[in-house]
Order: structure tokens, then sequence, then C-alpha cells
């Protein structure tokens, strides 16, 4: 017993069938983890382009907004015109407060379409913002309140730099709607019912008490449906 050697182990290796289903095992193992991975990387893409959607939505509303409360009556034009696709206004001079030389700008705003390849992302239209240059004389404002309407006649190209006219594309828009609101109801601008005494051509004189916009969103720029907004003149009484 006492010279007998102790016996040595070999080491057992893998065999073909093992190493095969091990192959198989980490296959999925990744494919599983590129599925994942791959879920999070839509979702978070997603989520961007839905948070960017948000961010020019509420940019697109505070100067909805703005341009409604700087709205100037010039006793030369309507304030505020909507002939049921393009909305002219003439406005303050947002500029006015910093350059100290009072002026009044004519804002358009409508919805085109045939605007691919916009920052606004791929939709039927889009919701889209005009305004001219500063103007201080009436012969310059009758100008760019007509230029406002050609711009849009021919399709919203964008405005020649020496104009000093100037375009932005906002949102994807499928349609939008306005109504004002006069007496105790909200109306269709172009309708008289509720206007009585106060239409002209279609439109009316004076400044609705409020304005009522309604934007159908489409489902490919990360939000859906109809989105509504009323603004309420500033020199309206709270509540009212």
């Amino acid at each position: 017993m006492a010279g007998r050697h102790p016996r040595t182990s070999r080491a057992r290796g893998l065999t073909l069938i093992e190493l095969l289903v091990a192959i198989v095992v980490m296959s999925m193992l990744a494919l599983l983890s590129w599925r994942s991975i791959d879920g999070m990387l839509r979702t978070q893409t997603l989520t961007q382009e839905r948070s960017d959607t948000l961010l020019r939505m509420q940019s697109a509303l505070g100067q909805w907004v703005a341009d409604l409360d700087a709205v100037i009556d010039t006793n030369e034009l309507r304030p505020l015109v909507f002939d049921g696709s393009l909305l002219r206004l003439t406005r303050r001079d947002a500029t006015e407060s910093t350059v100290g030389s009072p002026g009044i700008r004519v804002v358009a705003w409508t919805r085109l379409s045939g605007l691919s390849g916009e920052a606004a992302g791929p939709a039927s239209g889009h919701w889209v913002r005009w305004e001219s240059a500063p103007v201080r004389q009436r012969d310059e404002l009758a100008r760019a309140w007509q230029r406002a309407e050609q711009w849009r006649a021919s399709g919203g190209p964008v405005p020649s730099a020496q104009s000093g006219d100037s375009r932005v594309v906002l949102v994807g828009l499928e349609d939008w709607q306005l109504f004002y609101h006069r007496g105790q109801t909200w109306t269709n601008p172009l309708s008289a019912t509720g206007n009585e005494g106060e239409v002209s051509g279609g439109v009316s004189q004076d400044m609705p008490n409020g304005v009522r916009l309604v934007l159908a969103l489409p489902a490919s720029a990360g939000l859906s449906g109809a989105l509504v907004r009323d603004w309420v003149r500033p020199t309206l009484e709270a509540g009212r």
C-alpha cells in the first residue's frame, strides 16, 4: 500500500453538444438584451419627440397670446380679420421698448401644406406665423397688410430678406378653427349671428371679447386630438 501512487484525475472538457447548447443560450441572451436596448432607445426617441413637440406647441401658443394681447387699432384697418383660413392683425412692435421708436407690425397666422422638411416634422399641414417689418406710415401699413394675403395665396414661401418680413413654421397641424365671443356666446367669425350691426363684408369690425382657438393635431406629431385655447381681452374684468 505504501508504494502505490495516488490516482491522478484528468480534467474533463465540454462535449460538442454541450458547447452548442452553450452557444445557443448565449445567443438567446444576446438577442433578448438587444431587444431590450432597442426598446429603450425607441421609447427614449418617442419621449424626446413628444417633449420637443410640447415645447414647440407651448412656444407657438405663447406667441399667439402675445400677438392678441398686443393688438392695436390703427383706425386705418380692422385690427383683427379672419377669412376662414388666414388671420391678420395689427399689433404693437415688440421691439418698441428697446429701440425707442414706436412701430406697428402686421401679423398673419395660417395653416399651410407642402412644407415637408421643415423643423416642425412630417404632417399634412403646418401652423405658420408671418410678420411684416415695422411700419410707421399709412402706405407702408396698407402694403404690409396686402403682402400678408399675397404670402398666404402663394403657398407661404420664405419672404425676401430685403422686405424685412419673416416667417416661422411652428407645429404640424391637420386643421384649425376660430370662434369669437360676443355677448353671451361663441360664434363663427364669418357668421352674422350675434354680431348684428357689427359685420361688414362677412368680417366683424370690432375686437371680440374673446377668441377661441381650436387646433386639430396630427398623431404623427406625438400629440393627437383637439387642443382648445381661449383668449380674453385684457381690458375685460376678471371672471367676465
